[in-house]
């Protein structure tokens, strides 16, 4: 309940960082000189999202997509993670963007990561919209024969428990409905740790980044393997 008693705080501070979208990079999120090179037959793993997916703030190579490809490949995981993320996009805007940003990849995606709703809710838009939304983002990845994976939200408990019982379902239902991969709650591994935040107290610091990607790579790797079977 300690993490469920922050969430007000944090969502209402997020609120005015995230209302100016930023443009979309859709782009190879390879890292830095560092790291070894992916290798060219790697699967593509798409990343579509917004402001937690997109890197807010953070320097190239440390926004998630980044930071997952280095931590997949470290592990022995080919993948390339593309950062289709977008600053303070609705469900809405995401789903209308769908089509153009999987037409426009080089490569196939094996596995698409859909990271949205946070902003739905810090503008206490219906859970229903937020709900279908992402069910036809979901049914158009099934269309192409595309496999998804999702990296839920929760509601701010100030919104209220009506709002809460309503919004709060959508991703495990929709990863039932999908069959699709599923992190419950994204945030879940930085909450309360002002170290692994920026001062808007939502979105992750560089570090809070690796926390994050400590948490999911594993179920990331293991929703690429069964994708390519």
């Amino acid at each position: 309940m300690r993490t469920l008693a922050l969430l007000p705080l944090l969502f209402v501070m997020a609120c005015s960082a995230e209302k100016a979208p930023a443009p979309l990079e859709t782009r190879s999120s390879a890292a830095t000189g560092a790291q070894a090179p992916v290798p060219a037959d790697a699967p593509v793993i798409l990343a579509f999202g917004d402001s937690l997916y997109a890197g807010y703030q953070l320097d190239p190579g440390q926004g998630y997509p980044a930071r997952l490809e280095a931590a997949l490949n470290a592990a022995g995981v080919k993948a390339r993670v593309v950062n289709a993320g977008v600053s303070g996009d609705t469900t809405a805007a995401a789903r209308q963007r769908l089509a153009f940003t999987l037409d426009n990849q080089p490569a196939k995606p094996a596995l698409v990561m859909v990271g949205l709703g946070g902003n739905d809710m810090l503008r206490g838009l219906p859970p229903e919209e937020t709900r279908a939304n992402l069910d036809a983002i979901l049914a158009e990845l099934k269309r192409r024969g595309i496999p998804a994976m999702l990296t839920g939200m929760l509601a701010a408990p100030n919104l209220g428990a009506d709002y809460g019982r309503a919004f709060n379902p959508i991703w495990p239902t929709l990863a039932k409905k999908y069959d699709a991969a599923l992190v419950p709650f994204f945030l879940a591994p930085i909450l309360g740790q002002p170290g692994l935040q920026l001062p808007d107290h939502i979105h992750p610091t560089a570090k809070g980044v690796d926390t994050i990607v400590a948490a999911t790579e594993p179920a990331v790797a293991q929703a690429l393997a069964k994708a390519l079977r």
